[in-house]
C-alpha cells in the first residue's frame, strides 16, 4: 500500500514572473516620465553662481528661436502683457521667472523685464547653477 500524498510542494522559487513585472513597470515610468514635467520646454539656460528661494507665480520662456510661452502656452510677443495680466491677476507679490536660453539676443530679454517693471511684477532670471 502506497501511503505517500500525491501533491508536493516544490521548494524552487522561480524569480521570471518578479522580473517580468519589475521590467513592465520600468518601461511604464520610462515612458511616462516626460509626460508629468511642468516645464516640458528644453531651454539651455545660461551658468550663474546662487540660489533663488522665491515662490513661483509664472514661468516665461524664450527659445532661441524667439518664441515666447508662458507657463508652457504660446504667446506672441504682443499679447504677453496680456497674459500676464490675466495668470498674475489677484496674487500678492506677484513674481515672474524669465527663462531665457543663453542664445537668446539680451534685448529679447529686456522687452520681458520691461513689462515686469511697467506692471511692477518681481521678476527673477532664472539660470543653470554652476
Amino acid at each position: 500500500m502506497n501511503l505517500r500524498g500525491r501533491n508536493k510542494v516544490s521548494p524552487e522559487f522561480s524569480m521570471s514572473s518578479m522580473t517580468d513585472i519589475v521590467f513592465l513597470l520600468l518601461i511604464f515610468f520610462m515612458l511616462t516620465s516626460p509626460v508629468i514635467t511642468p516645464e516640458a520646454l528644453d531651454l539651455i539656460l545660461p551658468k550663474a553662481k546662487g540660489k533663488t528661494t522665491n515662490k513661483q507665480n509664472v514661468s516665461v520662456s524664450i527659445t532661441k528661436d524667439l518664441k515666447y510661452y508662458v507657463d508652457g502656452e504660446q504667446v506672441p510677443l504682443k499679447n504677453l502683457e496680456t497674459a500676464l495680466k490675466s495668470k498674475l491677476n489677484g496674487v500678492e507679490q506677484p513674481t515672474v521667472i524669465l527663462r531665457a536660453e543663453k542664445d537668446v539676443i539680451l534685448q529679447k530679454a529686456v522687452d520681458v523685464m520691461s513689462i515686469a517693471n511697467d506692471n511692477k511684477y518681481k521678476l527673477v532670471l532664472a539660470v543653470k547653477p554652476n
